[in-house]
């Protein structure tokens, strides 16, 4: 299982990256995994608002459906619509072409409540 150091991870197995202000998320190698086949993925719109551990989508597998959820508060301002035509591209590259949203950040304190990349691979 592939666990990338430069970013921070939930309890619930999405991912945070936070370049230049802005935060990518995602949902972990271990996730897809555990999931299976993914067929479709749902995401609140650009411009919602929403606070940590809140649910901003819902992501749809062969057998399950599995809420996603915000690794800090934020607002949306960007998903991967690729995801809408093509949802197996969480499968094959969950950390690179996979991302689900974009946000901006509204409290930074918050990212010390994720694990760092060797927390995180303990618990799986």
């Amino acid at each position: 299982m592939d666990t990338p150091d430069d970013l921070y991870y939930t309890d619930d197995h999405e991912w945070l990256r936070v370049e230049n202000g802005t935060a990518t998320v995602g949902i972990t190698d271990f996730a897809q995994s555990e999931l299976g086949d993914i067929v479709f993925v749902e995401i609140e719109p650009e411009g919602t608002e929403l606070g940590q551990d809140e649910i901003f989508g819902t992501i749809e597998a062969v057998k399950t459906v599995s809420e996603l959820y915000m690794p800090v508060s934020g607002t949306i301002t960007a998903f991967n619509d690729e995801l809408e035509s093509v949802p197996e591209t969480v499968n094959d590259d969950p950390y690179g072409e996979g991302w689900m949203i974009e946000i901006e950040i509204a409290d930074p304190d918050e990212i010390d409540d994720l694990m760092e990349p060797d927390a995180y691979a303990e618990m799986t």
